[in-house]
């Protein structure tokens, strides 16, 4: 247990901040996913093509 502590107090932070910026990457990649997905039959329906 007394390892834990100063480990803890120390990478926590770190580790709480990596996570929860790769969460926000993935939401993100995955709405570009989404848009590529369906840039063809968007690019299909355009009049201008």
């Amino acid at each position: 247990m007394e390892l834990w502590v100063p480990l803890l107090s120390e990478y926590g932070f770190p580790i709480m901040v990596t996570l929860y910026l790769l969460n926000r990457l993935e939401r993100k990649l995955d709405r570009v996913t989404e848009a590529v997905e369906t840039l063809p039959a968007k690019l299909q329906q355009s009049p201008n093509a």
